[in-house]
């Protein structure tokens, strides 16, 4: 998606949510010593940092500000070669776009085959019940195509694949050194746990509810206890409440239920996103309700 239309899908979805208390993104900043995270709008985007080495999962927006708030977390665009990304949605890839900056015109980018159908075209992403195609995302980055199970090694960052479609049909969460899990658009955090992400945006989502919960069990049967990072909801780390409500779907057109005092009326209102807490305040997990 151009600049230009990355704008006015911005002003257009700032109108539709606001108030609905959907989206909540962190603000940019470290969650630990490993990651770390930029906020642009609603979505995240995030850094992995092991031993000197540090790779990127997600590629955000086509978004003006990304050089200036890496800076904020001292992250050069040219240390990054490697970027991981869950899925081609235009607010995952954009920074890869060939209208933009070019930040990571060197890096890999690594994602499923079945995903790298849409960049090729050969599917195109429906969105609200097949009613509206988006832009395709079009990038000349080199490409490493993964399948479900994959395991590789970025340096000496273990890296594992899984297959959890729905949102996309062939969406990636990643899955590094077996204790942080970046679950990209499969998983939305209310404040009472986990749900299947927002319905309007799906491909299919009796699809992905059924994906969620296999993923459930794939992380239970080998004793996994991850850090579970969202795309657009912060983070959490204990399965029960991660999957509480697995069997359902987050509706995108009404106000969330039961009410979130700490979601944002306006999520793409990036007024609270400074340089100053970005270098001071870590980033907290999500504030359960309590009922």
């Amino acid at each position: 998606m151009s600049r230009m239309g990355n704008k006015i899908q911005e002003k257009f979805m700032a109108m539709k949510f606001r108030g609905k208390e959907i989206f909540k993104p962190l603000n940019t900043g470290r969650i630990d010593e490993h990651v770390s995270c930029i906020r642009e709008y609603v979505a995240n985007i995030f850094f992995y940092t092991k031993n000197g080495k540090t790779i990127m999962i997600d590629a955000g927006y086509n978004y003006e500000r990304l050089e200036e708030k890496m800076g904020w977390l001292h992250i050069a665009p040219k240390s990054i070669d490697t970027i991981l990304i869950t899925h081609q949605d235009t607010d995952h890839m954009g920074a890869l776009e060939n209208d933009t900056e070019l930040l990571f015109k060197d890096a890999t980018i690594y994602l499923s085959e079945i995903e790298n159908r849409y960049l090729t075209a050969e599917v195109r992403r429906k969105v609200y019940g097949g009613w509206y195609k988006l832009p395709l995302v079009k990038t000349d980055n080199k490409r490493v195509l993964l399948q479900d199970g994959d395991v590789f090694n970025i340096g000496d960052i273990k890296i594992e694949c899984f297959l959890v479609p729905g949102h996309t049909w062939g969406h990636l969460c990643y899955l590094l050194d077996d204790k942080y899990l970046f679950t990209g658009d499969t998983i939305w955090f209310g404040p009472d746990g986990g749900y299947s992400f927002l319905d309007a945006l799906a491909e299919d989502n009796e699809l992905a509810r059924k994906s969620l919960a296999e993923f459930e069990q794939k992380l239970r049967a080998r004793n996994l206890s991850p850090m579970v990072i969202t795309g657009h909801t912060g983070w959490y780390d204990d399965l029960d409440w991660v999957f509480r409500h697995k069997d359902q779907v987050c509706h995108a057109s009404k106000k969330q239920k039961p009410h979130d005092p700490n979601a944002p009326y306006d999520g793409y209102n990036e007024s609270d996103d400074t340089r100053e807490n970005a270098q001071r305040v870590l980033l907290t997990k999500v504030v359960p309700v309590v009922k």
